[in-house]
């Protein structure tokens, strides 16, 4: 059993990871292929009998955790504005998609829908992607400004980077969901931002 503090945050570690993900893949074409696994493996988690089980095992997480606390941390230097942005977005939707019952539905349905082929397809089959992006773009990403992701222009022109992209952005928004339902809001981050810190760096003593 997790401690209460790290469990309520755990699934804004999965926002975070998520957004760092993006990043690395904007940035350098390709990202920690065991982090990218067990955020989009989440998505697929939806009746977990404890928080934990939707990420596998806490060192799943090791990524969201680490940008989390360099995020929250006092030193000005660790932060990075881009991500910021990225993790903003991410919950911004999530809020969005909370007020639509009708969204939500389908965006069960769907995910039911790729539940189903995993019956016949791999995990890391590049159609499992791909239609967990296209869940995102045709259920999420409409009720919102688009997020603008930064980086290079010659990977994120590439449709399989794309769709990795999409798919750890509706991710983002899965463990934002996760992050409300345990009680977390928005205003948590500004105002126990030394609590959920702090949170960060024992869960990150207990990977390590």
């Amino acid at each position: 059993m997790l401690e209460t503090d790290i469990e309520n945050n755990l699934a804004l570690a999965g926002v975070c990871q998520a957004a760092a993900l993006v990043q690395q893949l904007a940035r350098r074409g390709s990202a920690d292929a065991d982090a990218v696994e067990a955020s989009l493996s989440s998505i697929l988690v939806t009746s977990p009998e404890t928080p934990q089980q939707v990420f596998g095992q806490l060192s799943n997480l090791k990524l969201g955790y680490s940008t989390l606390a360099a995020q929250l941390s006092d030193k000005q230097n660790t932060k990075d504005t881009e991500l910021t942005r990225y993790v903003a977005s991410i919950l911004g939707l999530e809020r969005k998609l909370s007020k639509k019952p009708k969204a939500m539905q389908e965006l069960g349905d769907r995910i039911s829908h790729v539940q189903r082929q995993l019956a016949h397809i791999d995990f890391q089959n590049p159609q499992i992607v791909s239609s967990l992006a296209s869940i995102y773009s045709d259920i999420i990403s409409p009720l919102a400004p688009r997020i603008q992701v930064a980086g290079n222009p010659d990977y994120l022109s590439q449709p399989a980077t794309q769709h990795k992209v999409r798919a750890l952005l509706l991710a983002g928004v899965r463990s934002a969901v996760m992050w409300r339902q345990m009680g977390g809001k928005r205003r948590n981050i500004l105002f126990k931002r030394k609590q959920i810190l702090n949170s960060a760096i024992k869960a990150l003593r207990l990977i390590n």
